[in-house]
This record gives C-alpha cells, sequence and structure tokens, in this order.
C-alpha cells in the first residue's frame, strides 16, 4: 500500500491534523489512488483535508523521505510512505470537516504522546534534525 504525507511549515512549527476516528495526530496526507502518482495523491489529500478555503501552489511540493513501515491504523498493513515538503507560505483558512477534527502547529514542546507512529518515528526525528521545527 502506497501512502503519502504532505509537511507544511510556519514559525519553526510542523502543520498536523487530527482525524476524527483516530486518537492521534498525522500528516496531511493518505492513500495513493490507483492510476496516481505518489505527487497527484499528496496534491490531492492536501485539498481534501485543509479544506476549499487553504491555498497553495501545486508547484511546490518536493519529494523530501520515502520509508517502509507498518500501518499504525491496524499494525499489520506494510505501507510505502513518500513525504513531500511544501516550500511555501500556506495562505487562507484551515476548514475542519466530517474527517478532520482539528489541526495544529506542531512543535517539540508539545511532546510525542499525540503522535502517530509515523510522526513520532520518522517525520518529527526528520524535522528536528533538519532544523525545520523547535
Amino acid at each position: 500500500m502506497k501512502v503519502v504525507g504532505t509537511m507544511f511549515f510556519q514559525n519553526e512549527k510542523l502543520l498536523i491534523d487530527k482525524p476524527r476516528k483516530r486518537p492521534t495526530y498525522q500528516m496531511i496526507g493518505g492513500g495513493v489512488e490507483e492510476g496516481e502518482t505518489p505527487l497527484e495523491a499528496a496534491i490531492r489529500e492536501c485539498h481534501e483535508e485543509l479544506g476549499s478555503h487553504s491555498v497553495f501552489d501545486e508547484n511546490l511540493f518536493e519529494l523530501v523521505m520515502e520509508f517502509d513501515e507498518i500501518a499504525t491504523s491496524d499494525g499489520v498493513t506494510p505501507i510505502h510512505f513518500y513525504v513531500f515538503r511544501y516550500n511555501g507560505t500556506l495562505e487562507g483558512e484551515l476548514s475542519t470537516s466530517e474527517e478532520i477534527e482539528n489541526f495544529l502547529w506542531y512543535d517539540s514542546s508539545y511532546g510525542n504522546e499525540i503522535l502517530s507512529n509515523t510522526l513520532k518515528n520518522e517525520v518529527v526525528p526528520y524535522c528536528i534534525k533538519e532544523k525545520l521545527i523547535k
């Protein structure tokens, strides 16, 4: 299974969201659908999860990480994860939805108890190492 996530940054913080059906925050992203490239999936998922009032340039996505892991949702499904960095400023307004309960501009002062395994084990350590978040 192929999955994508996109990192948006603002003031040394990473944008993450809290799905209504999950206990932890996750990346903006989701599954790659049949016939879609990972980049196309990342752009689609950003439109779906951030809402119609958010504004971003689809040409500013950069693939920065790929790794394999086991899905947090069931603990058994192997996934290949593509992580994109948005090289611009997210404009407009974020909108919650039936799927997304809340957004958070995350830095390490929040700790990692609220994070999905992907964020906790791969993405946040990368962001700290690269000095992208505090």
